[in-house]
């Protein structure tokens, strides 16, 4: 009876939103635990603490979804620092961006900034395999149906990289990082809608009937907070078109031979080199 409610209650959904120009907003909040064992087994609880402190911009954040029937962009809302503060955090002005979906053409493209330059991701958008459940809950006045599916994680696997480039293991490790990196897979549970009728989400995740309200990736989940219909003021959704496209796979590979030459940088420092420069 369920699947059948939910067909009933997606038509019904569907006819009520026809007679205008569906858009939105929401807004989510994003949370992301980390691998203690990526700091190595010489510093304190104390100083994985601290470390931690130093990383809470980087892992918890704000974004928001901004939607039509066929587009959608999802952006970080970014906070100002505050009067004398460091601007060295990590996380504080490296990639920074957009997500941007068009589910007609089937393309989604990642405006992102890194090491001070402006990359265009550019990826095909293929169906992803959401298996749907039957499960059900409230999210604030939403029903949400639970799916889920096994994926490829693509994304800079920051941990493997630094643990590349500890002294003395180097090349050891390397070798073994690059045969792990090779197929690395991804669990995903999602919560959504059908009462919005948006086959889109946060992040670059899609493909379900109804809007994405909460998603849990790996060690990331992301909760919708708060969602505005049909605002008064229209939106436009731009697609982003400054920057060097690339896939992903090329991007990838620019940011791990850049953060490699940033550590050569620093170590060199520490040994009173001149280290080259980036």
């Amino acid at each position: 009876m369920k699947p059948l409610l939910t067909l009933v209650l997606m038509l019904a959904t569907i006819t009520t939103f026809a007679q205008k120009d569906f858009q939105g907003k929401a807004t989510y909040m994003s949370k992301t635990t980390v691998d203690m064992s990526m700091f190595g087994d010489k510093m304190t609880e104390q100083q994985k603490q601290e470390r931690l402190a130093r990383m809470k911009n980087f892992l918890e954040k704000t974004y928001t979804l901004s939607f039509t029937r066929s587009e959608s962009s999802f952006k970080e809302n970014v906070k100002l620092d505050a009067p004398g503060a460091s601007r060295s955090r990590w996380g504080a002005s490296n990639g920074q961006g957009s997500i941007y979906k068009n589910l007609k053409e089937k393309e989604m493209i990642e405006d992102i900034e890194s090491f001070s330059k402006r990359f265009l991701i550019v990826e095909e958008m293929e169906q992803p395999k959401w298996q749907l459940g039957t499960e059900t809950k409230k999210i604030g006045q939403y029903t949400c149906y639970k799916a889920t599916m096994t994926t490829v994680d693509t994304k800079i696997d920051w941990g493997s990289i630094f643990r590349r480039g500890r002294r003395g293991n180097q090349a050891k490790d390397s070798t073994k990082t690059e045969k792990k990196d090779e197929i690395k897979l991804l669990s995903v549970t999602a919560w959504y809608s059908p009462q919005i009728p948006v086959s889109s989400g946060p992040e670059s995740y899609w493909g379900l009937p109804g809007l994405i309200l909460e998603l849990n990736a790996g060690r990331t989940t992301m909760l919708c907070t708060e969602i505005v219909l049909n605002p008064e003021e229209a939106m436009e959704i731009k697609k982003p078109k400054k920057g060097k496209k690339v896939n992903r796979e090329e991007y990838n590979e620019i940011v791990k031979v850049k953060t490699e030459e940033l550590k050569e940088r620093f170590q060199n420092r520490s040994r009173g080199g001149g280290g080259r420069r980036f």
